[in-house]
């Protein structure tokens, strides 16, 4: 291969698309699972009716955040990579045709 070039594009192209699927359907269910998973660890470490103390709200804020942060790393890395492995498919269509009609030129 002497280039990448389409493998860079769709790598651009794919984090693209992935931050806009995030804002559009990975960011609101990333909150409510991180909220969920922080409500139950808060339970089980200050007991079930959770109080208006600052401790279980840090902790519920905290999991929110890891649960914002995991779906945006999977959204955004996860369409990345499609996205790189589109453009290195096709730079290796692309390069193969090339490099077979210049082995045909080459023997005539």
């Amino acid at each position: 291969m002497k280039t990448r070039e389409m493998a860079k594009k769709g790598l651009y192209i794919g984090a693209g698309a992935g931050l806009v699927l995030f804002a559009l359907i990975g960011l609101l269910p990333g909150s409510f699972i991180g909220g969920v998973i922080g409500l139950n660890i808060a339970g089980s470490v200050f007991g079930t009716p959770l109080g208006t103390a600052l401790m279980p709200r840090l902790i519920v804020g905290a999991s929110m955040v890891l649960g914002i942060l995991t779906a945006g790393m999977v959204f955004v890395v996860g369409v990345s990579l499609l996205g790189w492995t589109a453009g290195y498919v096709l730079d290796i269509i692309r390069y193969s045709g090339a490099v077979t009609a210049e082995a045909t030129i080459k023997n005539k």
